[in-house]
């Protein structure tokens, strides 16, 4: 029977319960469907739910389960970004510049789908993916179940407020400067950031210039490995990752054994003042001392991130410059992003090209920080969520500034490609959510993926709901 602990069982476990027959895709689907036509007018996390074609989906899946077939994630709902594209449905990236549906899956829906996953709905994200928090002058407000009057985070934050909230068991996110693992930090979610080109981001060849990657947004380490083992490889990047030396279930099941941990809650140099709560710097040091007590050498040491704010910045600006250049109606953009993409106009071409020429120097002198240690742990972000509006009557240049006062600690490893995750870290005294980041090694998301799951059995985060669910 599909009741609200089976809402929050999260993906493996509803696949287990799907496969013995516990619980059936359509009795998952309703009780979504029920949660989403109870809860969503408050939180505004998707931009679209499929009342009609989930069902059908459900219904299908539980056929293909009685002929005695079985896959990964057969019958299992998830939510979709609403920049990856789902066949029949429009891809708005935020917007309200697109009218055509999209004609086929992307690569990562459609893999989804062949591992059995029933798509249940699109999420809502901030024009262009350009924020930290989750408004769209189209699509509204999203919010924070923890505390509906904060933001969810950006731009994966209609991901990120769906699955806090018992909405989806997961959902698709995309991170070009900390869209994954921002929104984890403010929903107490577990986001990983993988390795650039792990997972296909086709159509598209790459997105702002080599920043963006796929991932998900999930509330638990195992359930993320279970779809990163679903949808990784190939694609069209022209940067390949090499395989992992085992799937990444195997290594969310795994003891990362004895590791080295540098720990810094130094920034990237940003437009403004970097900004770091102390109860952020808390979570942090409180952090490092669980990972001591597991065993693990733990060590204070910055990174030496000199000057790569300045080339986030360019392809950032310019990517959001280049997305608004290919919307069918680009004159209904928020002046926030309008602002934003005259701005990345200011960047030309060669700008770009420098950029990019220069990210092999910018690794070999950050990534030395890992020739001693085999994981980075940082503040995910410098404050607990921020209320909603907070930028609405601002302009974009403001918005940027603010908004980079607080991200500082995320955007560096888009800029480098390596994987990074946000960790739960707890609570606040009035019951935000707290995060830490775990960096790793370039390509190795098999070790964040062993320690997050090691965090997560030492101090379990699943288990508490927010109040809004």
């Amino acid at each position: 029977m599909a009741d609200v602990d089976t809402a929050f069982a999260g993906v493996a476990r509803q696949a287990e319960m799907v496969r013995s027959g516990e619980v059936s895709s359509r009795e998952l689907v309703t009780l979504y469907l029920e949660r989403i036509a109870r809860l969503e007018t408050q939180l505004n996390a998707f931009r679209v739910v499929r009342t009609e074609h989930a069902p059908a989906e459900a219904d299908e899946a539980d056929r293909r389960r009685a002929s005695g077939e079985d896959a990964p994630l057969l019958g299992v709902p998830i939510a979709i970004k609403d920049t990856q594209d789902v066949a029949g449905e429009i891809t708005t990236l935020g917007t309200g510049c697109v009218d055509e549906p999209a004609r086929a899956d992307s690569e990562v829906v459609r893999r989804l789908r062949a591992a059995g996953a029933v798509v249940i709905g699109k999420t809502n994200l901030p024009e262009l993916a350009f924020a930290m928090f989750t408004e769209s002058p189209t699509w509204g407000i999203t919010r924070n179940p923890w505390d509906p009057m904060r933001v969810p985070g950006g731009s994966s934050g209609g991901s990120a407020a769906a699955v806090a909230a018992g909405l989806a068991p997961a959902a698709s996110a995309s991170d070009g400067a900390g869209s994954i693992r921002l929104p984890a930090a403010c929903c107490s979610l577990f986001g990983l950031k993988p390795q650039r080109g792990r997972v296909p981001l086709d159509p598209l060849m790459e997105h702002w210039h080599g920043m963006s990657v796929n991932g998900y947004l999930t509330r638990s380490v195992l359930d993320t490995a279970i779809l990163l083992d679903v949808t990784a490889g190939g694609g069209l990047a022209p940067h390949q990752p090499p395989p992992p030396r085992r799937p990444f279930v195997d290594a969310a099941r795994a003891s990362p054994g004895k590791l080295r941990v540098a720990v810094s809650a130094k920034v990237a140099r940003a437009l403004a003042p970097p900004m770091l709560d102390d109860r952020c710097r808390g979570a942090v040091e409180e952090m490092a001392e669980v990972l001591g007590s597991l065993g693990h050498r733990v060590v204070r040491r910055d990174p030496t991130y000199r000057g790569v704010g300045n080339q986030v910045s360019v392809l950032y600006l310019r990517g959001i410059t280049d997305d608004a250049r290919t919307l069918p109606h680009p004159e209904r953009l928020g002046r926030h992003t309008r602002h934003l993409a005259r701005l990345g106009r200011l960047y030309p071409d060669a700008a770009v090209r420098r950029a990019k020429a220069l990210i092999p120097r910018y690794a070999a002198r950050i990534n030395a920080i890992f020739d001693d240690c085999d994981v980075l742990l940082t503040p995910t972000i410098g404050e607990p969520p921020v209320p909603v509006s907070k930028w609405s009557t601002r302009r974009g240049l403001w918005t940027l500034s603010g908004m980079t006062r607080r991200t500082g600690h995320t955007p560096p490893w888009n800029y480098l490609g390596n994987p990074a995750a946000a960790i739960p870290a707890g609570f606040t005294d009035d019951g935000l959510p707290l995060s830490v980041q775990l960096v790793g090694h370039p390509d190795d998301e098999e070790t964040l993926l062993s320690l997050a799951a090691q965090i997560e059995a030492e101090r379990p985060w699943a288990d508490r709901r927010p109040p809004f669910s």
